[in-house]
């Protein structure tokens, strides 16, 4: 009984193997290429399910999906001699599956020919262009004049590339360094001459000022001795229209005068006898 059973354990054992080995699936974001030993049969398996021979025959399975690679970053030379740092990445899908296989192999091996290509068609373009060219107005043409040119060259790997683009330009770090270092030093040289000429207008505002207040002054002076010299004639003419009207009366106030001057101060005065003082009291 048990001897009579061992086929039948033996059959339901091997059927789920056999089926795994015979099956497969394609991913609707794949396609797919059936190995044959080692070799890739002709046909290329579209998304669904698909039958294979066992043991003898392998799948090798490609995204068919849009597929970007960041180049990383290198250095190129415009025609005015100017050294750049590019940073770029593309847009690349593949369409043949089995040209792909035969000539790359995988994406990482596609990704480092895409890398040389890209690289070698824009250092060979921007090298026809200025730095300014480059940065602004020439750049929309630069890539895609580069996009059709990697296009072209990765057809035969069974690569389509869709899009190149230049993320970011840099400076290298020595370049960077030396623009900075005259960047600093036309910006010192425009704070000396800032300083200076701030300096000079300052003088001047001060010298013209200095000036004008010796012009008020004199002008004061010269004002404050015309009118103090008019104030003493006017005194002196009042003073003598009133003598010559009551001079006795004068002589008196005047003598009242030289007395209250004379004993303002706690002091002793010592007068003789025909004094000019009491002989007009």
């Amino acid at each position: 009984m048990n001897k009579s059973l061992l086929p039948i354990i033996l059959i339901f054992v091997a059927l789920p193997l056999l089926a795994t080995q015979s099956l497969f699936t394609v991913h609707q974001t794949q396609k797919a290429l059936v190995l044959q030993l080692g070799d890739p049969l002709d046909r290329v398996y579209e998304p669904g399910l698909h039958l294979k021979l066992p043991f003898i025959q392998n799948v090798v399975f490609f995204d068919a999906r849009v597929l970007d690679y960041e180049a990383r970053s290198r250095e190129a030379f415009t025609v005015d001699k100017k050294a750049i740092v590019l940073d770029n990445y593309a847009r690349w899908k593949i369409t043949e599956p089995l040209q792909f296989y035969r000539t790359m192999r995988s994406i990482p091996g596609a990704q480092a020919r895409l890398d040389d290509v890209v690289y070698s068609q824009l250092r060979a373009l921007v090298g026809a262009y200025t730095l300014t060219q480059v940065v602004s107005s020439h750049r929309a043409a630069i890539m895609t004049e580069v996009t059709e040119k990697v296009s072209k060259l990765m057809q035969p790997f069974g690569v389509e590339v869709l899009d190149v683009r230049i993320k970011r330009t840099d400076l290298p770090a020595e370049n960077q360094r030396a623009i900075f270092g005259r960047m600093r030093a036309e910006r010192e040289r425009q704070a000396k001459q800032y300083r200076s000429e701030g300096e000079e207008e300052s003088t001047r505002i001060r010298s013209d000022a200095d000036r004008q207040k010796s012009v008020i002054l004199a002008d004061a002076a010269k004002d404050a001795q015309v009118k103090r010299g008019e104030s003493d004639a006017q005194a002196a003419a009042t003073y003598a229209a009133a003598y010559t009207k009551a001079p006795e009366f004068y002589a008196y106030y005047r003598w009242l005068q030289t007395m209250q001057n004379a004993l303002k101060e706690k002091s002793k005065l010592i007068l003789t006898a025909p004094s000019q003082v009491l002989k007009k009291q």
